[in-house]
């Protein structure tokens, strides 16, 4: 009778190694998943703020370009022709424009860098946590095969422990209830 009450155990540890070793294979897929998106959200990040960067620089030098009319503007206005003049109002007036566009692109760029930077750090959250359940995951895995090797329940007993915490991290790894 004592043999098959430890037959019986026996059988559940093995169910729940295997459990565990399922759950461990996915919360290392998944981790790797949101790592991956993490890596990938960075860079685009970093390509939008390098967008921004050329969009600035184009606008200073049209700010340069428009500054250096208006002086020029200002210190032949009584001396030139009206024709020039209008000229010069007309290129002062269009790098006003484009000076306008450069900051209405670098907005939404920045609102785009912002927007990847955002899904990097929720992929970073994710993919820590699935970190976690690895490792709980793993100890559970360890403590179940020395239980079985040695037939000691109460070995088991802690392993289902850490397999429960890993088993929190790995549901909390989707939901982020944590």
């Amino acid at each position: 009778m004592a043999e098959e009450s430890k037959e019986k155990w026996l059988n559940y540890l093995a169910l729940t190694t295997v459990i565990l070793a399922v759950c461990a294979t996915l919360s290392t897929f998944k981790g790797a998943a949101f790592s991956t998106r993490s890596v990938l959200s960075q860079t685009q990040a970093a390509n939008q703020w390098a967008y921004y960067q050329a969009k600035g620089i184009k606008g200073y030098l049209y700010e340069i370009q428009k500054e250096t009319l208006e002086l020029e503007f200002k210190k032949n206005k009584a001396n030139s022709a009206k024709s020039l003049n209008n000229e010069y109002e007309k290129k002062i007036v269009l790098y006003l424009q484009k000076i306008k566009k450069y900051d209405e692109e670098k907005a939404e760029i920045s609102k785009e860098a912002k927007k990847m930077e955002t899904i990097r750090d929720d992929a970073q959250k994710h993919a820590g946590i699935f970190g976690l359940a690895v490792i709980f995951l793993q100890i559970a895995i360890l403590l179940s095969s020395i239980a079985a090797l040695m037939k000691r329940k109460s070995i088991w007993i802690i392993g289902l422990a850490a397999g429960a915490a890993g088993l929190v991290y790995f549901a909390n790894g989707f939901f982020l209830f944590f």
